[in-house]
């Protein structure tokens, strides 16, 4: 074998097999969580339980062995005396730290009341070549603990609790929605046109159509079909890709809940974030409505402040006015941003990004957007310029965009023709006409809502890096060919978002 075993373990496993023990046997007792066996414990000493999970460190004492066992529940420390266990205590040391096992014993407490599963019988369930990290946690190399997340999910309990954090949001995510009688869906991965978001696709190719498809950026033009149809409330939580830079709070895939209501519009959807971050304080978090988030405390308890993009674009520049092309183009130079070759809009909006998101400490609701950087949203009947479109902020950081969707097919047509007049890499390739189609059957009126499911993790747990609450981050190869970093986590740019 090339892989880094150690050659003391596989002596071991040659030892089990010499003895007639199968080191991987095809099934083993059923046994019972851990915490099942702590509850009453005090009233139920020397009752025989049965365990199974990972052993930890093993302290040796001659006669008495001592290793706490971890299973999915939580942890309890084993007693190993050579009284109760005759037969295995000349295989002792061949079953060790990082070994799965079965323990059959006796409830009790030490001398010092620790509780203690005294074993009787002992049956080895899974034996593992590798030695365990010592102090694993406090390695400095995250990027190790990355590439090598099963181990850094066993051997440190506050990554576990991250996930398990994760899987409790998005499950109450859906009970909101379900709650307010929402509809979850599913929509293509694979599209024949990309759109619904500013970014640039991954691409691949279809051999029996012989056609290009997208990996999506975004489900959005989809859903907004399924409420032409009549399902006029409607989610998704599920991937998305968008071939751009990796950083802090970019991976290249991620997890975006996306949701459209009939007959709403932003303000609703506004009332339906505040009460989605209402439930997961209420249901995930028992109440506690204040999150410790790089260093500062932000209070997620509705309502959220509110201001307009405009107003925020003027005061971050000197009272510049956003329409004022050649005035933010002077402001973008200054910057250092780049202006050659691109439309006014994006500047702006590029100026916008780097003097104000960073100070946006929130949450805060910044509302009413340029039409211009819209494409999808509905005008204001006010002031065709501005779009019914929000974004929240918390931490200087995007976590949601939502507007009143844009329901006429003769306006959407043109705003498509317009993207694509000043095509990039970011722009879809063609017109979405069979999206218009659909549009010209009638959609409601609508609101939508995009949320990264990642980036409100990272809030919620105080995680700093997108990477901390994502189980298996992209990272280059650690045979990266020549002239490339080999195992390098470098970040690179992202795209803002859309």
């Amino acid at each position: 074998m090339t892989r880094d075993l150690a050659a003391d373990r596989l002596a071991k496993l040659d030892r089990l097999r010499e003895h007639g023990i199968d080191p991987y046997p095809p099934r083993v007792p059923a046994a019972t969580p851990v915490t099942a066996c702590l509850d009453g414990l005090d009233a139920r000493l020397g009752e025989t339980v049965r365990v199974a999970g990972r052993l930890a460190q093993v302290r040796d004492f001659g006669k008495l062995r001592f290793a706490p066992l971890t299973d999915r529940s939580g942890s309890i420390q084993i007693g190993f005396q050579r009284d109760r266990l005759p037969e295995f205590w000349p295989l002792r040391k061949a079953v060790e730290a990082n070994d799965h096992v079965v323990i059959e014993g006796e409830l009790g407490r030490t001398d010092k009341g620790e509780p203690t599963i005294w074993a009787t019988a002992v049956t080895l369930a899974s034996k593992t070549l590798r030695h365990a990290p010592e102090k694993w946690a406090g390695l400095q190399d995250v990027e190790t603990r990355y590439r090598q997340r099963a181990v850094d999910l066993y051997a440190n309990p506050e990554v576990r609790e991250t996930f398990r954090l994760r899987s409790r949001v998005l499950r109450e995510t859906r009970a909101y929605f379900d709650g307010l009688d929402y509809l979850e869906v599913e929509t293509p991965i694979l599209q024949p046109i990309f759109g619904g978001a500013m970014a640039r696709p991954f691409k691949t190719h279809h051999n029996a159509l012989d056609m290009p498809l997208y990996l999506r950026i975004a489900p959005e033009l989809y859903l907004k079909r399924l409420l032409v149809g009549g399902l006029e409330r409607v989610y998704e939580i599920g991937r998305v890709f968008r071939n751009e830079g990796i950083s802090t709070r970019h991976n290249p895939e991620f997890t975006m809940l996306e949701s459209y209501e009939a007959w709403a519009d932003y303000r609703d959807i506004m009332a339906r974030v505040e009460g989605l971050f209402g439930h997961l304080c209420e249901t995930v978090f028992e109440g506690r409505t204040t999150f410790r988030f790089r260093g500062k405390d932000y209070d997620l308890k509705p309502p959220f402040a509110k201001h307009r993009y405009l107003d925020l674009f003027e005061q971050a520049n000197g009272g510049l006015d956003w329409f004022d092309a050649a005035g933010v183009t002077k402001r973008a130079k200054e910057l250092g941003l780049k202006t050659d070759g691109l439309p006014a809009d994006k500047i702006a909006g590029d100026v916008f990004e780097a003097t104000v998101e960073d100070t946006l400490e929130g949450p805060v609701f910044v509302h009413d957007y340029p039409t211009a950087i819209s494409p999808l949203s509905k005008a204001s009947p006010e002031d065709p310029r501005v779009a019914e479109r929000f974004e929240l902020f918390v931490a200087g950081m995007e976590l949601a965009n939502a507007f009143s969707e844009l329901n006429d097919p003769v306006d959407q047509e043109q705003r498509f023709e317009a993207q694509l007049q000043h095509k990039d890499d970011e722009s879809p390739s063609e017109m979405d006409s069979d999206y218009i189609a659909a549009l010209e059957h009638g959609l409601p009126p609508a609101g939508g809502l995009g949320i990264g499911i990642d980036r409100l993790l990272m809030l919620l747990t105080g995680n700093d890096s997108i990477r901390d609450i994502v189980l298996f981050p992209l990272l280059r190869r650690l045979d990266a060919g020549p002239g490339e970093a080999e195992g390098s986590a470098q970040e690179a740019p992202a795209a803002p978002d859309a």
